[in-house]
């Protein structure tokens, strides 16, 4: 795994990390839109009755202005001197009389620089309590009341304030803080995920360490978590617990096997024997009674070999196969294991060996015992006029040996399970039955050799399985 894929690993959308990250960040998106929606609004809110109480305000002291004015100035300028006061850049303010014509108005109200102009003033009634109005494109806080100076009505107050550019501020601004909480939530949904994936650690080194587990280690595995949260801390004592029970259970299987196959054989070798012993006297059988007892010494002597091949595997399991390893020619074995195939079979085996001799540190029974179940499974796999090959190679520091035959070829969805305890591709296949042991005996005694084994092959070609073993 390189550099980038670890920092950057692929993302599972059914992973418990992915569906708490997405289910958090939606969540806090969720909340912190809601809060910056809601703020924005009653930023608005304050911001209009700002506006409004200032014009209400206005219409309210405005009368009074007058009043005090008026006892000054004569009543015209009175007005526009109480209507200049209060206006400012953005509060325009005109008085109409009962005919609805301007008798006073600020003197920023001008039709000629404010295109709004004649639209807010061809307004008949305002209203007594502020409002928003929208007028070719700008807002605008209206209000109105009566002017009244000494319980006379003297006409109608209009005020306008021009709130546009504080509203295109106020947009801005919510635009920046929609952004900002857009940023916010990105980098807490990072946040998150980190964080999940660093309290997540515990479960993902659960997952490893039990995947590593092998059936012999059933009895040492044990998880050790010192810094994990409490609830993981209770599913690794939960794991080892069952580790435990499987560890029982797996060793009273291998004992069980062991005791059996050991009970059997030895009672099936007596057989064996005493059938032996009375086909070498069988002048007084018949040839019915000859074809049975041969039929049962072969039966004895095969189920012999299966309750064999058990107590190879379970000692390999409990790690008590022993072998002898020390060096030998390998050449010779391979000559050997020839010969005497040969002899059980009147196949044709071929062989390729290097001039040099190839010597090797191994067990030389077992290096027979893989040979031969390789070569037999290969002339019972394979048509009889076709020749089996053997190579024997050496390159750099491993020896090769492959076993090639020209048969039926072994399905591909087979391939990665021939050298499982008990499995046969298909018992049609071949003319003479099959345990589903030999590949694993082989298998198992290659790799306590320290070596590898593979198989290539394709349906109606052949098979060819390849046997790498240090030297």
């Amino acid at each position: 795994m390189n550099r980038s894929s670890r920092i950057f690993p692929k993302i599972n959308p059914s992973s418990l990390r992915v569906r708490l990250t997405i289910g958090i960040a939606v969540f806090s998106a969720l909340g912190l839109g809601s809060l910056a929606t809601w703020t924005s609004w009653k930023m608005e809110q304050l911001l209009i009755n700002s506006h409004k109480a200032n014009i209400e305000q206005i219409a309210s002291r405005l009368p009074f202005d007058v009043e005090v004015y008026s006892q000054m100035l004569p009543i015209q300028t009175a007005l526009e001197k109480a209507v200049n006061n209060r206006a400012t850049i953005d509060t325009l303010l005109w008085i109409t009389n009962q005919n609805n014509s301007i008798v006073a108005k600020s003197s920023n109200l001008n039709p000629l620089s404010d295109t709004s102009a004649p639209e807010l003033i061809a307004l008949t009634k305002m209203p007594v309590k502020a409002q928003v109005y929208h007028i070719k494109g700008r807002s605008y806080v209206l209000c109105g009341g009566e002017l009244k100076v000494q319980g006379q009505i003297l006409g109608k107050i209009s005020i306008a304030q021009d709130i546009t550019r504080d509203q295109t501020m106020f947009v801005a601004m919510v635009q920046n803080v929609g952004i900002y909480t857009i940023l916010v939530i990105i980098f807490i949904s990072v946040g998150i995920a980190f964080y999940i994936r660093h309290s997540l650690q515990p479960l993902r080194q659960i997952s490893r360490m039990t995947e590593a587990i092998q059936a012999e280690d059933l009895g040492e595995a044990r998880l050790y978590l010192s810094n994990a949260p409490s609830e993981v801390k209770e599913l690794a004592q939960t794991v080892n617990m069952m580790l435990s029970r499987l560890s029982e259970a797996w060793e009273k299987e291998r004992q069980f096997t062991s005791n059996i196959s050991h009970e059997l054989r030895t009672s099936l070798t007596i057989v064996h024997g005493y059938l032996q012993s009375i086909l070498r006297r069988q002048q007084n059988l018949t040839e019915i009674q000859k074809e049975a007892l041969s039929t049962a010494a072969s039966e004895a002597e095969r189920t012999i070999q299966i309750l064999q091949d058990l107590l190879d595997l379970v000692r390999a399991d409990s790690g008590y196969l022993q072998l002898n390893m020390e060096p030998c020619i390998l050449d010779n074995i391979v000559i050997e294991v020839v010969s005497m195939a040969q002899q059980n079979s009147s196949r044709e085996i071929l062989i390729e060996i290097e001039n040099n001799p190839i010597t090797i540190k191994a067990d030389s029974n077992r290096i027979k015992q893989i040979l031969l179940n390789l070569i037999d499974n290969a002339v019972k796999y394979s048509n009889p006029d076709t020749p089996i090959n053997l190579q024997l190679k050496q390159l750099s520091n491993q020896v090769i040996i492959q076993i090639c035959d020209k048969g039926f070829g072994i399905p591909l969805q087979h391939q990665s399970r021939i050298f499982e305890r008990f499995y046969r591709v298909d018992a049609a296949r071949t003319r003479t039955a099959g345990t589903g042991l030999g590949l694993s005996i082989v298998k198992t005694l290659v790799e306590k050799m320290g070596g590898s084994i593979s198989v290539r092959s394709k349906l109606g070609e052949g098979t060819m399985f390849t046997i790498s073993l240090p030297c």
